[in-house]
């Protein structure tokens, strides 16, 4: 039997010769979006496949008309018992799904012995923009959860993480707990494949040292690694055990946000370290076509007004939005904040915002937290205009009247989504309808 992780298995089909399924068994635990993607995947394959959840409330794949013409498929929901996957070929698991909620402790082997070159991205923020910059090659993008189960083989060429802030604490509990999960993804790396690490994070500094295998490290922010010069647009690379200096013009990018040149600069420097052929030269031809993933500083809308329609919606955290009011440099916008906010040892971390707040035009607070988050930024001594509304289409609302010619709206919210949306996806969404409706 096999186990494998969901990213990993979608992220390297194409990379693989696609092997005919027919015959085998595979059961995808964890029946959320990925693993409904997963399980449409085997399907279409030609495997039959067992879809477990613990669920009881969701509705077997059997009723659901993405299935009709499938009768290869079975779906368990409730009490989950081991004995179920005896017989099953592979195991894929959903990246949300915890390894002690299924009992998985006797299951954990990841295939990866014949995988190609990988470049693995982890991160509390930035993965999947760095991983789709990073564009055509074997990208895996891993989750902490993910992290949790023991990767035997998992041993990627280049492994990137990029940065470290506090997320997740629910189930890590502390700062160095989640270090050392991500720092896993690094357990298995030596001779000449290359760990890239930001500069300056202690507990991911103290995590290495104490699992330090023999790989070689390179720095976000120093060299061996990469230095941005944010002023100038341009990225500079010196690759560990290799000698040389290359440069990279980043002015052709065309996405909103300094962030986003931090993130194609390490996405280069990463694909440069995978020793594929691709240098820096040929990766400058490609900058002008990047694009961000969607609800990641994407621009979704300019209107007749001259407004600029920003959804960054995937933004459900503070550190997530601060990265994007960073990136906001020089442009005044109008944030949307709101949601349902994530407290931590009795704050909601939103004064943190004020130092890039108090450039811009306003703020419009909205949904559950709204008040919460207003009254924060107040007593904290927000000097610009706050309003608050009572869900996301009042705020855009609000948000127009406040704007001029030139402006931008930007929907950062650093709240999840749930209060009135399905998920951030959802609320994106929903925001980009108002924005096409805004004329």
């Amino acid at each position: 039997m096999k186990l494998q992780s969901i990213s990993t298995t979608t992220a390297i089909q194409a990379s693989l010769p696609k092997h005919d399924l027919k015959g085998q068994s595979l059961a995808v635990i964890g029946l959320g979006k990925s693993g409904l993607a997963a399980v449409r995947l085997a399907l279409a394959r030609g495997a039959s496949v067992l879809a477990i959840d613990q669920n009881e409330t969701l509705d077997p794949f059997e009723r659901n008309p993405l299935f009709e013409k499938h009768n290869n498929v079975k779906t368990i929901l409730g009490h989950f018992d081991n004995n179920l996957l005896k017989d099953v070929d592979t195991v894929v698991v959903s990246p949300g799904v915890p390894p002690e909620a299924y009992s998985l402790s006797s299951l954990l082997q990841l295939c990866f012995q014949y995988a190609p070159k990988i470049l693995a991205v982890t991160g509390t923020n930035g993965k999947s923009t760095v991983a789709t910059f990073a564009g055509q090659v074997a990208v895996v993008e891993v989750s902490s959860y993910q992290l949790e189960i023991a990767h035997k083989y998992f041993s990627p060429s280049v492994a990137v993480i990029l940065n470290l802030t506090p997320d997740h604490l629910e189930r890590h509990k502390t700062m160095e707990n989640y270090a050392l999960t991500k720092c896993r993804i690094l357990s298995h790396m030596s001779n000449s494949k290359m760990g890239i690490l930001p500069l300056g994070n202690q507990h991911l500094n103290d995590a290495v040292r104490s699992s330090a295998n023999d790989f070689n490290l390179a720095w976000i922010g120093a060299f061996p690694g990469v230095r941005i010069n944010l002023e100038a647009k341009v990225a500079s690379f010196r690759i560990p055990a290799v000698q040389g200096f290359s440069e990279l013009q980043l002015s052709a990018l065309k996405t909103i946000g300094t962030h986003n040149y931090h993130n194609a600069a390490v996405a280069a420097l990463s694909v440069i370290g995978l020793d594929i052929g691709i240098d820096a030269e040929a990766i400058s031809s490609t900058i002008g076509k990047l694009k961000v993933p969607p609800h990641r500083m994407e621009i979704v809308h300019t209107d007749n007004h001259g407004v600029i329609w920003v959804d960054d919606s995937k933004a459900t955290n503070i550190e997530a939005t601060y990265t994007g009011l960073m990136g906001l440099k020089g442009q005044k916008s109008v944030i949307l904040l709101g949601g349902v906010a994530k407290i931590r040892q009795g704050s909601s971390g939103f004064e943190r915002l004020l130092e890039h707040l108090i450039c811009h035009r306003g703020i419009v607070t909205f949904g559950y937290s709204g008040m919460m988050i207003q009254k924060t930024l107040a007593t904290n001594g927000l000097s610009i205009p706050c309003i608050r509304a009572t869900n996301l289409e009042d705020a855009v609302k609000q948000a127009r009247s406040m704007t001029t010619s030139g402006d931008a709206i930007v929907l950062s919210p650093g709240c999840a989504s749930f209060d009135e949306f399905k998920n951030f996806e959802h609320r994106g969404r929903v925001f980009r309808e108002l924005a096409l409706s805004s004329e």
